[in-house]
């Protein structure tokens, strides 16, 4: 074998001993490494003008957890009518494994309202034509990695920051009630099959 293949082996391994004790197998939960990817939750928007007409929108929720750490949750509401409802940033942050094998995940997003919302800058509201910050919020959340493919969030807690102030301090803000809302995200799997079909 020629020095260099031996270096490139050497390498291999060393990597290998360097990554595989992050995640031990055998061990429940996120502890296996095998919850990485991306998710997605459905949710239904019944009314979506806030008038009793009942438009039905489908809305998802994709929650996206890297190998890196960080992780990223969007919602296809957010856009959704955001002059007349206002709107929220993405969700960017990271997550972190607990000893008992659940997931912990911390995300910081902005929300935006109308600059024509009544209390925002005249008594009388407007018609809207942009969208001005009026809070962070950064929440957490725990999930049970139910199986290969589902997560399960079973806890949720808010911090809220008013526009003028530091949203990145941990110990800032409201503290809100703990939700125990459950709410299950499933794996969105690649799938050959509309490749396949007739």
């Amino acid at each position: 074998m020629s020095k260099p293949r031996n270096v490139v082996v050497a390498l291999l391994v060393l990597l290998v001993f360097t990554v595989v004790p992050a995640f031990p197998q055998g061990i429940a939960g996120c502890k296996t490494g095998m919850f990485m990817g991306s998710y997605t939750h459905l949710d239904t928007f019944s009314d979506v003008w806030g008038d009793g007409t009942f438009v039905l929108h489908q809305t998802i929720r994709q929650l996206t957890l890297h190998s890196d750490g960080t992780a990223t949750e969007e919602s296809t509401a957010a856009p959704d009518i955001m002059l007349s409802g206002g709107t929220t940033s993405s969700r960017v942050g990271s997550w972190t494994c607990r000893n008992d094998g659940q997931l912990v995940v911390t995300l910081i997003f902005a929300t935006y309202l109308p600059t024509g919302d009544a209390g925002l800058h005249s008594i009388t509201p407007t018609p809207p034509v942009d969208i001005l910050l009026f809070q962070h919020s950064r929440t957490t959340y725990l999930f049970s990695v139910t199986d290969a493919n589902t997560l399960t969030r079973t806890q949720a807690r808010t911090r809220v920051y008013a526009a003028s102030e530091d949203p990145t301090n941990p110990a800032g803000g409201v503290l809100r009630p703990l939700s125990t809302v459950v709410v299950v995200y499933k794996r969105l799997v690649a799938s050959d099959a509309d490749l396949l079909a007739p």
